[in-house]
């Protein structure tokens, strides 16, 4: 078994890629599960913030001994050797958050093998009860201490928190475990013998409370969760709400936010939400949506893993930055203007809101609404007539072109 995340500190120095020195948190995530029961067009879903200091992201397909998949990568790791999510083409999808209370410090152990172990689930699980049975093979042969998060074509939903030695699955759709059919994790485990030891308190609290708004009005889908839950700036801790609070006048003095402990952070590197197929007869229509870059910085683009492929606005060369990647980069640079000592965790809530007369998040949610729109319109035919890949290649391809195409029309100076 192997852990839930393992990144290197790097800190990037590159102006001409928008991107500041400074010290990042460590390795954080937000997660989220929702069963079939609980979402609202009885698709599972599963959702991951990443939060990394390896702040640039692509993603690539890549084939396995039993399956194809795609999976959302380090844009250095030229190979592909470590995925921190992912989906085959059976519709199996995985994500990862680091839970250090389930670290074994006696056995140096803090879940560097995270990544290649998600790498090996893609390329030989169809369903979640295949990834129970390889955690069993693999017991003590990986460092792992995280939170694995799994949905399948099957219709299951499941937390595995799992050590080098240990796992304990935990399901979504079980009434016992989840009562309203939807689980969240942050960075600590409930199986942890001193779960203080973990993270993410903040983020779990903010997140539960989106969630349960979610789920009382039946709105737990993949838009909500990429618009309203990834997307999020609020820190109840400190009753700052940035979004509807009023704006300074002076210009001299603007509103700012600190983003450590937002579930959209100054660390936040991808957004991924996983739809699951209806069926596995129908695991053409699995579905994975990514952010490449801060969720609040970029759209979300759709990605059929039974297309064979990745579209090339999301994906790049060696260790080249996908596009859409560096927009957000140069995005983010415009949001996080002050790159003295800590200030990059400081967002300008001015900027945020007021870019162009109407602001960021209305110029991306416009972007990403049509996206969504498309995408449903052709999934829906595509439930009742099979597509080819190649077709699914070509649509996802177009979509993605259409989001950076439209990203640099409404941006035209964050170039």
């Amino acid at each position: 078994m192997r852990t839930i995340g393992k990144y290197g500190v790097v800190i990037f120095v590159a102006a001409a890629l928008g991107l500041s020195v400074f010290e990042l948190p460590s390795l954080a995530c937000t997660l989220a599960l929702v069963s079939g029961k609980a979402a609202a067009n009885g698709r599972s879903l599963m959702w991951k913030n990443r939060d990394t200091s390896q702040l640039l992201n692509k993603l690539m397909f890549l084939k396995g001994p039993k399956y194809n998949f795609v999976a959302l990568i380090n844009s250095e790791d030229v190979r592909g050797g470590e995925a921190w999510a992912g989906m085959n083409d059976q519709g199996f999808a995985i994500m990862n958050s680091q839970a250090d209370d389930l670290a074994q410090a006696e056995r140096k152990g803090n879940g560097e093998g995270n990544g290649a172990f998600m790498r090996l689930a893609l390329g030989e699980c169809a369903t979640a009860d295949d990834f129970e049975k390889l955690l069993v093979r693999e017991k003590g042969k990986w460092d792992l201490a995280g939170n694995f998060g799994i949905i399948d074509s099957a219709g299951n939903a499941c937390f595995f928190e799992t050590s080098r030695d240990h796992f304990t699955r935990f399901n979504a759709g079980d009434g016992a475990t989840a009562p309203f059919g939807y689980l969240v994790r942050t960075n600590f485990a409930y199986t942890s013998p001193d779960y203080m030891k973990g993270g993410g308190f903040i983020r779990f609290e903010r997140i539960s409370h989106i969630m349960e708004a979610g789920r009382a009005a039946n709105r737990l889908t993949a838009r909500f969760i990429l618009q309203e839950a990834a997307r999020d700036l609020v820190h109840e801790k400190l009753h700052s709400f940035p979004l509807t609070r009023e704006l300074p006048q002076d210009p001299a003095r603007p509103l700012y936010v600190n983003t450590s402990d937002t579930i959209n952070r100054n660390s936040t590197a991808s957004a991924v939400v996983f739809e699951a197929a209806p069926s596995r007869e129908q695991s053409h229509l699995a579905v994975m949506w990514v952010i490449l870059g801060q969720a609040v910085s970029c759209v979300a683009v759709p990605v059929w893993p039974y297309s064979g492929t990745v579209p090339s606005a999301a994906s790049a060369p060696e260790k080249q930055m996908a596009p859409l990647n560096a927009f957000s980069r140069k995005l983010v640079s415009f949001l996080y203007p002050d790159g003295r000592g800590r200030m990059p965790q400081y967002l300008n809530v001015n900027r945020l809101r007021t870019y162009g007369g109407e602001g960021v998040p209305a110029k991306i949610l416009r972007i990403e609404d049509q996206i969504i729109e498309k995408a449903y319109a052709k999934m829906r035919v595509w439930q009742k007539e099979k597509v080819k890949p190649e077709q699914a290649a070509s649509f996802q391809e177009e979509l993605a072109a259409f989001a950076l195409e439209s990203l640099l029309k409404e941006f035209p100076d964050i170039r």
